[in-house]
């Protein structure tokens, strides 16, 4: 093979790559007095006679790949009989927003029976690729703490497992593209009381408005017992808030506790 393999060709607007020596077309000069006149440019017909013998060698571009429909997406994230095995499709899923986050930031698994819906990911859990890092989660280790709980003993579920641009709110095409993994996680899981952090998994999980139900617990239909409260974030920002998360957290710890 020559110096000239696997060159670029481009051919009626469609991008080909041909593994044989291309044809150099020569570049065509004004005509001087003491020159004759170039030849006219070859026509798009011409070179693909003069290819024909490499045609066999060409490959044609790819198709981009098409989004998963919802229903195939369920269909995946029910297979899963572990959460170690749900991470692992979580980690392998062509997200439509796997391409512009930095990390998958997969389900922490605890040994307890609290389970902790939160939102989109922050720039701390892109970064590291760990749920409730940086500033918001000490400040979620000391709330967890206050009521006996760890990291060690609670189950921490995002709604969506990659940052956002910039970390705006996801579409809900994105948000329901991410849920039947969401969903597994609570079915193997099994939690008594979920905690849901912020207005997004408070309207998607139970469909409630947080400002007007914060703190109030609701029973789901798998048995568990979901309350909801303000994030983090929100609580560095609103620090008069923490008494009404506190409040719903020694709520929190009294359902924990009658379910020993």
């Amino acid at each position: 093979m020559s110096d000239f393999n696997l060159r670029d060709l481009e051919l009626a607007g469609i991008r080909w790559e041909i593994a044989d020596t291309p044809i150099m077309t020569p570049r065509v000069q004004a005509p001087t007095p003491d020159a004759p006149i170039a030849p006219p440019r070859p026509t798009a017909a011409t070179v693909v006679a003069e290819i024909g013998r490499a045609a066999a060698s060409v490959v044609p571009a790819v198709a981009p790949m098409q989004t998963m429909s919802i229903d195939t997406v369920r269909a995946m994230a029910a297979r899963p009989t572990d959460m170690a095995t749900l991470n692992r499709m979580i980690g392998e899923f062509n997200h439509p927003l796997r391409t512009t986050a930095t990390n998958t930031v997969l389900p922490h698994v605890g040994r307890g029976r609290l389970m902790i819906l939160t939102d989109v990911p922050g720039a701390d859990d892109d970064a590291s690729g760990n749920i409730l890092s940086g500033a918001t989660g000490e400040l979620m280790d000391k709330m967890l703490n206050a009521i006996g709980e760890s990291r060690e003993t609670v189950s921490i579920v995002p709604m969506i497992f990659w940052r956002t641009p910039g970390g705006r709110t996801p579409s809900q095409d994105e948000l329901d593209m991410a849920r039947p993994f969401v969903d597994k996680a609570i079915e193997l899981i099994k939690p008594r009381v979920i905690l849901t952090l912020g207005t997004l998994p408070a309207a998607q999980i139970i469909n409630v408005n947080l400002a007007k139900s914060h703190g109030v617990a609701v029973e789901m239909e798998n048995g568990a017992t979901c309350v909801p409260i303000f994030h983090p974030n929100y609580l560095i920002l609103k620090p008069a808030a923490k008494r009404d998360v506190w409040n719903a957290l020694q709520n929190v710890q009294n359902i924990l506790k009658t379910a020993e």
